[in-house]
């Protein structure tokens, strides 16, 4: 009787963590994200989402964002969720601190010029193996961008590529990655925001602008993939230190034009 009983808890809180880690998980990918959409894309009960979402708060793996009425200006702002920095860790970066250490010994004996090349070669890895399945795609800058996000998704960034302005000269793809494995250590070294830009601008063969980056607080980083009059090409190889044009604004820190 007793093994029964047990049996049928351990069956039945499986499940219940699957769906915590399914909650987490489509936070960490549509968020900033209202209960109700959850309920909808996950296929729960509202009270079942809001069970998940109030324990994923308390653990500090999510947190509420209050975002304002853009069209009226009127009324409570709207609860929307998001993955907090500890649950973004609780993914996967487990790796943080004696990568900190190693790359804050970079800079000590050899500078910024150091983090750039360590951050540009450790990018270049990213490059050669993605650079197949983006080509893959063909010509197409939106199709290219897509294949990106296929292929970051398989490395758990968490990437989307979705379509603006579909048919006018402004159009182009909005690349989101929901996921930054290396958020906290961007956060210190801004470079690798910067290498990553310019290695999906070499990928895709046009020149992308980063809106948003985690490191940068934002809750998910955002690259803009101008496609209405861009014409693919395989771009040069990326600048040294010493041969970069100084900039009023960093890559990862630049504004939507």
């Amino acid at each position: 009787m007793s093994q029964q009983i047990d049996t049928g808890t351990l069956s039945s809180v499986e499940p219940d963590e699957r769906t915590r880690d399914r909650v987490l998980t489509a936070v960490l990918k549509q968020g900033p994200v209202s209960a109700a959409q959850l309920g909808t894309l996950l296929g729960l009960t509202p009270a079942a989402v809001r069970r998940h979402l109030d324990s994923l708060t308390r653990e500090g793996l999510i947190e509420i964002k209050l975002i304002s009425n853009a069209k009226s200006g009127a009324g409570r702002p709207a609860r929307r969720y998001v993955v907090s920095k500890r649950g973004q860790t609780e993914i996967g970066d487990d790796y943080l601190e004696i990568a900190t250490l190693a790359l804050r010994q970079i800079a000590d004996t050899r500078g910024e010029e150091g983090i750039v090349e360590f951050a540009q070669r450790r990018f270049a890895m990213m490059e050669a193996k993605y650079q197949p399945l983006v080509d893959a795609a063909g010509d197409d800058v939106a199709a290219r961008s897509k294949a990106l996000a296929e292929a970051l998704n398989a490395d758990r960034f968490v990437a989307t590529s979705n379509s603006l302005n579909a048919g006018s000269a402004m159009a182009a793809e909005q690349l989101c990655q929901g996921h930054c494995p290396i958020q906290e250590l961007a956060t210190s070294f801004p470079e690798f925001c910067d290498a990553e830009t310019k290695i999906f601008s070499r990928l895709i063969g046009v020149d992308v602008r980063r809106l948003s980056t985690m490191a940068s607080g934002g809750h998910v980083c955002t690259t803009h993939v101008p496609t209405g009059r861009a014409v693919v090409r395989k771009l040069g190889p990326t600048p040294t230190t010493s041969q970069r044009v100084p900039s009023s604004v960093s890559n990862h820190q630049q504004e939507r034009p």
